[in-house]
């Protein structure tokens, strides 16, 4: 069954983001408010020599319509292979290309936003899934440039490759994630292409998210970081709200939990900590909750414990 994506009324999408939007993140966010969710970015060799841990990462929750995996990778073959393991699987509406991600080990591998110095190989890569995939969607994410700015010349290089969509994050490869997001550059892109575009970078509240959308020309956003330790913000921007409620905070937050232990079993509630500790940033008594939890073994206790303090 195909899964349109309506551009034309605006989107929220989860962005791609190792080690945080596995299977229960996705499922919790796409059901308090994202329209749409991307696996977090699978290698393409991976793919292409069936690692198990791999297929297991872009399993999807039943929530998650549309859902696009992100593959990231440079060598041709890779790409081939790797989108026709894709097409086996029932469920990805779409491929995503990245052509952002800044670690030292995806640049080594000339791949991520190293694709951005060689804006023709970029194309050729697109190109590849677009002929293998039999997916409903091909996009990019990309950035703004790996040390120059060229936002007009990447996103003109995807269009004409034939993506779908693309996302752009306002930074440039250099800028990592601290450098100022330059919200006019992701505007001057869009100007320049006729394919829906998602603006991407420090988008952390309600108001931020109206901001981007005023600045940028864009309709759709893309939220990764700023959904981390929040994501009640895909819930705040659909409900045009400027405060969540703690009766909700409290709802997402059990939600994810029990998605965790669903998916990983006992592991769950280890893997689980590292979330309490955002979430539980400016609470009352917040270092003393995870000082606690940190010591809690057992899931039931686990979830009493989350259930009493983000009730206060």
């Amino acid at each position: 069954m195909i899964h349109e994506i309506d551009f034309s009324k605006g989107i929220l999408a989860l962005a791609p983001l190792a080690g945080f939007t596995d299977l229960p993140f996705r499922s919790v966010v796409k059901k308090f408010g994202a329209d749409i969710t991307f696996s977090e970015m699978i290698s393409a060799n991976a793919l292409r020599y069936g690692s198990e841990k791999t297929f297991k990462m872009i399993t999807k929750s039943p929530l998650e319509t549309p859902y696009i995996v992100q593959i990231a990778g440079s060598d041709l073959v890779s790409i081939k292979e790797a989108v026709l393991a894709l097409n086996d699987i029932e469920g990805i509406d779409g491929i995503d290309l990245n052509c952002g991600c800044p670690v030292p080990k995806i640049i080594s591998q000339e791949a991520g936003s190293s694709l951005l110095l060689n804006l023709p190989h970029m194309q050729k890569i697109i190109e590849t899934i677009k002929t293998y995939s039999n997916k409903r969607y091909t996009s990019a994410k990309v950035r703004l440039g790996f040390t120059t700015k060229i936002p007009e010349e990447i996103a003109q290089a995807c269009e004409s490759a034939g993506v779908d969509f693309m996302s752009m994050h306002g930074r440039t490869r250099a800028g990592a994630y601290k450098a100022e997001v330059d919200y006019q550059a992701i505007a001057r892109a869009r100007a320049s292409v006729k394919i829906p575009l998602i603006a991407n970078g420090d988008i952390v509240s309600y108001e931020k998210a109206l901001h981007v959308k005023e600045v940028t020309g864009c309709n759709s956003l893309m939220i990764g970081r700023g959904a981390v330790g929040n994501p009640w913000i895909f819930y705040q921007i659909k409900n045009e709200l400027t405060h969540v409620d703690k009766t909700k905070i409290l709802e997402i937050v059990l939600e994810h939990y029990d998605a965790m232990i669903d998916f990983y079993g006992e592991k769950g509630l280890a893997i689980f900590r590292k979330h309490l500790h955002t979430y539980s940033k400016g609470f009352r008594e917040a270092s003393e909750f995870r000082d606690k939890i940190n010591r809690i073994e057992d899931e039931i206790l686990m979830r009493e414990a989350i259930a009493t303090f983000f009730a206060q």
